[in-house]
């Protein structure tokens, strides 16, 4: 998250610049910029989550399990890859989502050792329920900071 509420003007900028000449102002403006449009859809889409019972991991969690449904399961740890979080913070995330019955963990059936996750009914339900919620956020987002968005 960025907190950086107040952005630099353009002559705090220039007078980085004076100090600092391998600054490119416009770079940094647009990359500013846009660090605080993220920051805030962020906060938007905390709030809805929150609404729903889930977190963005909980969330990020059930999409990547949705789409790879030509799959029957994931194991925690390429589920972690795909979201580049820690092992520790994937298992009691998964853990939780186990608890509220979204999915279901088992033994993969190749290595007695590792765990798999499959999306379960309930937890399709949660996540497609949460969607057009999600959708509506981010639409609404863009059409607000169309013009200030970074091309």
């Amino acid at each position: 998250m960025f907190f950086l509420k107040s952005l630099p003007t353009r002559n705090v900028l220039i007078e980085y610049k004076k100090r600092f000449p391998n600054m490119d102002i416009e770079a940094v403006e647009s990359a500013l910029n846009l660090l605080r449009q993220a920051s805030l859809l962020e906060r938007h889409l905390d709030a809805y989550f929150s609404t729903q019972g889930l977190s963005q991991l909980r969330f990020l969690i059930l999409i990547v399990l949705d789409r790879e449904n030509r799959k029957a399961s994931l194991k925690s740890s390429d589920i972690a890859d795909r979201l580049d979080i820690s092992r520790p913070v994937m298992t009691r995330t998964i853990q939780a989502l186990e608890k509220a019955k979204a999915v279901r963990i088992s033994e993969d059936e190749f290595d007695g050792r590792a765990k798999v996750v499959s999306l379960t009914d309930c937890g399709r339900s949660i996540l497609y329920n949460s969607l057009p919620g999600y959708y509506d956020i981010i639409r609404d987002f863009m059409e607000r900071n169309r013009d200030s968005t970074v091309s």
